[in-house]
Protein backbone atom coordinates (compact mmCIF):
# COMPACT_ATOMS: atom_id res chain seq x y z
CA UNK A 1 0.00 0.00 0.00
CA UNK A 2 1.13 3.83 -0.77
CA UNK A 3 0.49 6.03 2.51
CA UNK A 4 0.88 9.68 2.41
CA UNK A 5 2.43 10.56 5.67
CA UNK A 6 2.59 14.08 7.31
CA UNK A 7 4.37 15.79 9.75
CA UNK A 8 2.91 18.92 11.63
CA UNK A 9 4.78 21.58 14.12
CA UNK A 10 7.97 20.12 16.25
CA UNK A 11 7.55 16.96 14.34
CA UNK A 12 8.76 18.47 11.35
CA UNK A 13 11.09 20.75 12.71
CA UNK A 14 12.56 17.99 14.26
CA UNK A 15 12.33 15.64 11.10
CA UNK A 16 13.50 18.27 8.82
CA UNK A 17 10.30 17.38 6.69
CA UNK A 18 6.71 17.94 6.36
CA UNK A 19 6.06 14.88 4.74
CA UNK A 20 6.89 11.93 2.56
CA UNK A 21 5.37 8.93 0.49
CA UNK A 22 5.67 5.71 2.19
CA UNK A 23 4.87 1.82 0.45
CA UNK A 24 4.82 -0.65 3.27
CA UNK A 25 1.58 -3.57 4.25
CA UNK A 26 0.43 -1.43 7.32
CA UNK A 27 -2.46 -2.42 9.14
CA UNK A 28 -3.17 0.17 11.46
CA UNK A 29 -1.35 3.56 12.29
CA UNK A 30 0.74 2.14 15.16
CA UNK A 31 2.25 -0.26 12.61
CA UNK A 32 3.38 3.00 10.52
CA UNK A 33 4.40 4.79 13.57
CA UNK A 34 6.40 1.63 15.17
CA UNK A 35 7.92 1.49 11.31
CA UNK A 36 8.95 4.88 11.26
CA UNK A 37 10.51 5.47 14.59
CA UNK A 38 12.78 2.43 13.87
CA UNK A 39 14.56 4.59 11.94
CA UNK A 40 16.40 5.62 15.08
CA UNK A 41 17.88 8.79 15.12
CA UNK A 42 15.53 12.01 15.32
CA UNK A 43 12.62 9.65 14.06
CA UNK A 44 12.45 8.04 17.71
CA UNK A 45 10.60 11.47 18.14
CA UNK A 46 7.18 9.63 16.44
CA UNK A 47 7.81 6.98 19.67
CA UNK A 48 6.03 9.43 22.31
CA UNK A 49 3.11 8.36 23.86
CA UNK A 50 0.98 11.86 23.73
CA UNK A 51 1.60 11.62 19.95
CA UNK A 52 -1.37 12.66 18.00
CA UNK A 53 -2.67 11.74 14.64
CA UNK A 54 -5.23 12.05 11.55
CA UNK A 55 -6.32 9.65 9.00
CA UNK A 56 -7.76 11.43 6.05
CA UNK A 57 -7.51 14.49 7.51
CA UNK A 58 -10.00 12.97 10.43
CA UNK A 59 -8.65 12.84 14.42
CA UNK A 60 -8.40 9.14 15.36
CA UNK A 61 -6.71 7.18 17.70
CA UNK A 62 -3.49 5.08 17.00
CA UNK A 63 -5.25 1.53 16.12
CA UNK A 64 -7.19 3.18 13.26
CA UNK A 65 -7.09 0.84 9.92
CA UNK A 66 -5.01 1.76 7.49
CA UNK A 67 -6.10 1.32 3.28
CA UNK A 68 -3.85 2.38 0.47
CA UNK A 69 -3.84 6.07 -0.67
CA UNK A 70 -4.91 7.25 2.99
CA UNK A 71 -2.96 10.26 4.39
CA UNK A 72 -1.70 10.01 7.61
CA UNK A 73 -0.71 13.19 9.37
CA UNK A 74 1.31 13.10 13.08
CA UNK A 75 1.83 16.08 15.69
CA UNK A 76 2.29 17.03 19.14
CA UNK A 77 -0.64 17.17 21.28
CA UNK A 78 -2.17 20.80 21.39
CA UNK A 79 -2.20 22.72 24.52
CA UNK A 80 -4.09 25.69 25.65
CA UNK A 81 -3.23 28.51 27.90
Amino acid sequence: MKLNVMFFARYREVLGQDGEAVEGDFASIEQLRAYLALRGGAWQVLAESNLMCARNEELCKLDQALADGDEVAFFPPVTGG
